[in-house]
């Protein structure tokens, strides 16, 4: 079989979740096709060991700085399309002759179009239900993202496959204590702190997530809440959270930070704090509990169904309920050990090369159908 795939989003410098998602995915179904016949295609040239290339993995780029999917990947597919098309990231190019399989990542802004710029919101929902609707087979990346896009989007569920994501394998417990000790360093980490890694933008809740740490840290002198990720929309609500936190001066702000250092930022910490209003799947969840670190998440969206009962889930609108949730890790060692095994355990069950294995069956699938 010869399986195109939308690599462009697998190439961006600074990913999140959507780009490791592309990144992981693509990796892990070369592995699992020794037999296929591959072609990536790229808006840029993808930097170097970052994807394989070879004999039965050709790489397409086609550089482009605007409209590449509705343009030169539409003019790609027209005139030499694949067996199948794999978009691991939301949107099909208007113009394919192929079998299509397109990955929906989440319907967040459905549920809280508040707090997604208009222009995103408008675009995503466009182009979020074109895809579902015309692909032939869609990836959903949870439970929660299969019966939104039922619900709003009405995309038959037998047309719809749940493949939950993996977790890297550089994801696990750092038990260097010189390591932990030179993370925390680097970023003026010097007492016990939470983690919170996502996007600063208003849907990870962060205004009450600052609420209810200045409740904590009232009682517990030196605790530290690092906030982990690059800023997103409306930076300005952030701003004027952090002003009325009484414990200002314990709130890091630690920008972007590249994936080698994140298993020891998650390691040294009391726990992630998670209480984002609405995740289609929740990856630094997942990557915390890979590294037996305490997760603290809501009890909506995705998040139960990622977490499970290897953390500890609460009401991601109730502030009171995050602060009793973050003190009773900050305070009980037994409860953190705990459910960090658990955590680990639960997620040793998430690897890329069982997301791989399934994603491939959908490609078959599809193929077929065509």
């Amino acid at each position: 079989m010869h399986i195109g795939i939308d690599a462009s989003r697998a190439v961006v410098a600074r990913r999140t979740g959507t780009e490791r998602y592309s990144l992981e995915i693509i990796r892990a179904l070369i592995a699992a096709a020794p037999d296929d016949q591959f072609t990536l295609y790229f808006n840029q040239s993808p930097g170097a060991g970052l994807l394989p290339r070879s004999e039965r993995v050709t790489w397409r780029v086609l550089p482009a700085r605007r409209f590449w999917t509705v343009g030169r990947l539409s003019l790609e597919m027209a005139a030499s399309p694949p067996d199948v098309l794999f978009v691991p990231s939301h949107s099909l190019p208007p113009v394919v002759r192929s079998a299509t399989v397109a990955t929906i990542h989440d319907l967040g802004y459905r549920h809280f179009p508040g707090e997604h710029p208009a222009a995103v919101r408008w675009l995503r929902r466009w182009s979020n239900t074109w895809s579902a609707r015309r692909a032939t087979r869609v990836i959903a990346i949870s439970g929660t993202t299969r019966d939104d896009l039922i619900r709003y989007d009405h995309v038959p569920s037998a047309r719809i496959t749940v493949v939950h994501h993996g977790c890297a394998s550089w994801f696990q417990p750092v038990t260097d204590a010189a390591e932990l000790a030179r993370t925390a360093a680097r970023h003026e980490l010097y007492v016990p702190y939470f983690l919170f890694i996502g996007t600063l933008q208003p849907r990870k809740n962060l205004e009450r997530l600052l609420a209810a740490f200045d409740l904590v840290a009232a009682t517990r002198p030196g605790l530290l809440l690092a906030l982990v990720g690059a800023a997103g929309w409306q930076p300005e609500r952030l701003d004027l959270a952090l002003s009325g936190v009484r414990a200002r001066d314990r709130v890091r702000l630690l920008g972007y930070v590249s994936d080698a250092e994140l298993p020891a930022l998650l390691s040294g910490a009391l726990g992630l704090a998670f209480p984002s209003l609405y995740e289609g799947f929740g990856l630094p969840a997942l990557e915390a509990m890979a590294c037996s670190t305490p997760v603290l998440s809501s009890n909506t969206s995705s998040l139960p169904e990622v977490v499970g009962d290897a953390g500890l889930l609460v009401d991601p609108r109730d502030v009171s309920a995050i602060a009793t949730g973050l003190g009773r890790l900050a305070d009980d060692a037994d409860l953190r050990r705990s459910l960090g095994e658990r955590g680990r355990i639960r997620a040793a069950g998430y690897t890329w090369e069982r997301a791989a294995r399934e994603t491939l069956a959908v490609l078959r699938a599809a193929a077929n159908q065509r």
